[in-house]
């Protein structure tokens, strides 16, 4: 690599850490509903809490924001670098958003940041977890049932799909963080805790 694709690729890294450190669940808690999410609910600055504590309205608009967290810098880093500078800034996105910059280090689970950088790095697979996921959700009602079930096929699905090898390091490495994030939910799916989400039209019934 050349002086200027070495600096190319640190900047890209940077950015999508600190584009991954945003958090858009906070930032419209405060705006507008001047709630500190993280002071409510689970505490977790992430999209299922938004949903809880802030309403299906915001927490759809935190979804989203949280998915281009991770399409943004990911889709830059392909048009601008190598295959693995990609994975170094799909890893950096959800990083930032689990590890937050602005937020003393604290922030979400990494799950819709970790699917938007997914639907830019591999779209096919994308597809097929966004697919999985939803079924899970709407059948099980729980979020975090979805999350890791679609976390552990990521990686098995990038092998199933030949994907290069630093993509498939790449599904491994970011797999272990969105778990790890998630062994408090685990403890609780096992000791049959893990609270059901509500859909707005099962409350209407």
């Amino acid at each position: 690599m050349t002086g200027t694709e070495w600096a190319t690729a640190v900047l890209l890294v940077v950015l999508g850490y600190l584009v991954g450190s945003l958090s858009p669940s906070v930032f419209l808690g405060k705006a507008l509903k001047g709630i500190d999410l993280r002071k409510h609910g689970s505490g977790n600055a992430g999209t299922t809490n938004a949903f809880r504590v802030l309403g299906v309205r915001i927490g759809v608009a935190v979804l989203f924001a949280d998915i281009l967290k991770g399409v943004v810098p990911v889709l830059a880093a392909r048009f601008l670098a190598g295959p693995v500078v990609v994975v170094i800034v799909a890893f950096a996105t959800v990083l930032g958003h689990n590890y937050s910059f602005f937020l003393g280090g604290r922030g979400g689970k990494g799950v819709a940041t970790g699917a938007g950088a997914v639907l830019a790095m591999m779209p096919v697979i994308g597809g097929y977890l966004f697919a999985v996921f939803a079924v899970l959700v709407l059948s099980v009602r729980i979020v975090s049932v979805a999350s890791v079930t679609c976390t552990v096929l990521f990686p098995i699905l990038a092998y199933v799909f030949h994907e290069p090898l630093p993509y498939l390091v790449a599904s491994c490495v970011m797999s272990g963080v969105v778990l790890w994030a998630h062994r408090k939910n685990l403890i609780r799916l096992v000791r049959g805790q893990e609270a059901r989400f509500d859909f707005p039209w099962r409350k209407h019934k």
